[in-house]
């Protein structure tokens, strides 16, 4: 597989829109968030819908921030990789891990992933959480942190990666929450 990963950029917002427009985040659902769905500090004029409009605006301010997976020219993944301290633009984050302490450590908050069907089980995922923890290392964060679902089910809404894949690349669990793991994984 011929895999380009990108970090989104401003020039990529059309990119980013194409993918969710084309790509739901289930398909049993059909669900399409465009990573905004439970977005919070809208700016003013600005509802959660249409999503795509709010998902522009925040991925030309940078407000939105990860990587773009591309295969022979098309994208075919996303990972939400954000600064954990200006992660300001998700709820379900704010609700669940703000309790969570970072004890003025530099953390790259990784908060979902969206994988095209005909790709997932083929290690598009694995790739996008390696440049993450790369570009992160490299621009001297202490840690990197996830927050899979403990249990996954084929009926899960989870979206944020599965435990394994994270234990496979050197995160341990931080904290614990009900449905929740937070994992680690320190890069200094």
């Amino acid at each position: 597989m011929n895999l380009v990963i990108k970090p989104l950029t401003p020039d990529l917002a059309e990119d980013y829109i194409r993918f969710f427009d084309n790509t739901p985040h289930n398909l049993k659902h059909q669900m399409k968030c465009y990573c905004v769905c439970f977005a919070s500090n809208l700016p003013d004029g600005f509802d959660v819908r249409p999503e795509p409009v709010v998902a522009r605006h925040f991925v030309k301010n940078g407000n939105l921030q990860g990587y773009l997976a591309y295969c022979d020219g098309g994208v075919i993944g996303w990972c939400n990789a954000n600064v954990r301290s200006e992660c300001k633009t998700c709820l379900g984050w704010q609700w669940g891990m703000k309790s969570v302490p970072i004890n003025n450590a530099r953390v790259k908050s990784v908060f979902c992933f969206t994988i095209a069907p005909e790709m997932q089980r083929k290690g598009v995922a694995t790739q996008l959480l390696k440049r993450v923890i790369k570009d992160a290392a490299d621009d001297g964060f202490d840690f990197v942190e996830a927050y899979p679902n403990k249990i996954v089910t084929d009926e899960s809404e989870n979206h944020g990666g599965f435990a394994e894949m994270y234990k496979r690349l050197g995160f341990t669990v931080y904290a614990e929450f009900e449905n929740i793991y937070v994992m680690r994984k320190k890069l200094r």
